[in-house]
């Protein structure tokens, strides 16, 4: 193998997180979760307030349609299950933000509460819906093959959030004391 620059990598793909090519894979695999995780939290937030005229971050327009979704009531307890989140007063100032928005309605007591949409949240996810529709859903569907493989990234991303929901557990459970 020939030696000098000419020769080299045009790239380094070391990370100090990796040392095989299977470590660099994977590393590279999560920054790129996080910057489309990051590109779509600021998709969602945007086309939320081009939908409504009101300011919310891409968790909050989230939690919104969960609650829509299959146009029924739902406890704390499922919208935190749904949406894979366990910080649940974050949670639960996102849904007073919601509930004085008008976009979404409480009913029952405090350890009770279930959660709707409100004809105005109707009408916002609606819009919402239909300017993802333009925006993104049309021009996804030109690119060829897009829905087998839009099919396999949600089953691999639904494999690894397995793996690291294991990961973060077994952490979580034999942390040395500090």
């Amino acid at each position: 193998m020939a030696e000098g620059p000419e020769h080299e990598e045009p790239l380094d793909r070391r990370w100090h997180l990796a040392r095989t090519p299977h470590e660099v894979n994977v590393t590279e695999l999560e920054f790129a979760v996080m910057r489309v995780g990051e590109a779509f939290a600021r998709w969602q937030s945007e086309c939320f307030a081009a939908s409504s005229g009101f300011t919310a971050t891409g968790s909050e327009n989230a939690l919104l349609h969960v609650v829509r979704l299959h146009e029924r009531a739902k406890p704390l307890k499922e919208l935190a299950r749904l949406t894979n989140r366990d910080d649940i007063p974050n949670l639960q100032y996102a849904l007073r933000k919601l509930v004085k928005l008008g976009l979404v309605k409480q009913t029952g007591g405090r350890s009770n509460a279930v959660y709707t949409v409100t004809d105005k949240g109707r009408e916002v996810t609606d819009r919402y819906a239909a300017l993802r529709a333009q925006l993104l859903v049309e021009v996804t569907q030109v690119v060829n093959g897009i829905d087998d493989r839009l099919l396999q990234a949600t089953q691999t991303l639904n494999i690894l959030s397995g793996i690291y929901e294991q990961g973060a557990r077994v952490v979580s459970t034999h942390q040395r004391g500090g």
